[in-house]
């Protein structure tokens, strides 16, 4: 089985991939796992994107390519995979178009987790963490126990701060980013027939029900 999760940031790609992929023994293909592997192996192409990162440039597409076909190459991907917020442009759905293709493969399902702004915005914006261990909270649905020790910081309280790019104006200028650069592979992917819409404006369990039911249909 091969899948794609798309959404916009907070929509639960990460989280919901990793469920499907435990659920049906797939490889989790996430394209930021991937880069931070092959920089921290000193790889020729870690090195190669990591002067594009030093210098504050992104990694071009055919690095990110070049590195995503690697990743399939390997062992745990011949029972299948599903990629984590890739692709993110068309080029890069029209590589990894060819990058299948040209192994004999084809995807199985886009999986587009459908979530309103402000949906992202209330679950972003009230997230926190921990600047010791880095544990994550949210001041509505998991809020920090006032007082509760930290396990990295000597038995102290935990520190608890809002990152920056979880700011309500830095997470609209995601979303914009994000509609400005992906949200063209909603009509790519449904143009194919293999896209399938969840509601994820919900809890994490009913959106995870429905990509079950998705998942299991493809069986």
């Amino acid at each position: 089985m091969r899948l794609i999760f798309l959404g916009p940031p907070g929509a639960g790609k990460g989280t919901q991939a990793k469920v499907v992929c435990e659920r049906k023994s797939l490889a989790h293909v996430a394209t930021g796992d991937i880069l931070r592997g092959e920089v921290k192996a000193a790889s020729e192409l870690g090195l190669k994107a990591k002067e594009f990162m030093d210098a504050g440039g992104l990694v071009p597409d055919e690095l990110i390519i070049e590195m995503v076909g690697k990743r399939l190459a390997a062992d745990d991907c011949k029972g299948g995979f599903a990629f984590d917020g890739f692709p993110r442009t068309a080029a890069q759905a029209e590589a990894l178009d060819k990058l299948l293709a040209g192994r004999g493969e084809k995807l199985d399902a886009v999986v587009y987790i459908d979530t309103d702004a402000g949906v992202i915005v209330e679950r972003l914006g009230g997230r926190r963490s921990c600047v010791a261990c880095g544990a994550t909270y949210h001041v509505k649905y998991n809020p920090p126990v006032e007082g509760e020790a930290c396990p990295a910081a000597d038995g102290k309280p935990h520190e608890i701060v809002q990152r920056d790019d979880d700011t309500p104006d830095v997470i609209r200028k995601r979303l914009d980013t994000y509609q400005a650069q992906t949200a063209a592979l909603i009509d790519r992917y449904d143009g194919q027939g293999v896209l399938r819409r969840v509601d994820g404006n919900g809890d994490i369990e009913s959106i995870k029900a429905a990509i079950a039911d998705i998942v299991d249909s493809l069986a």
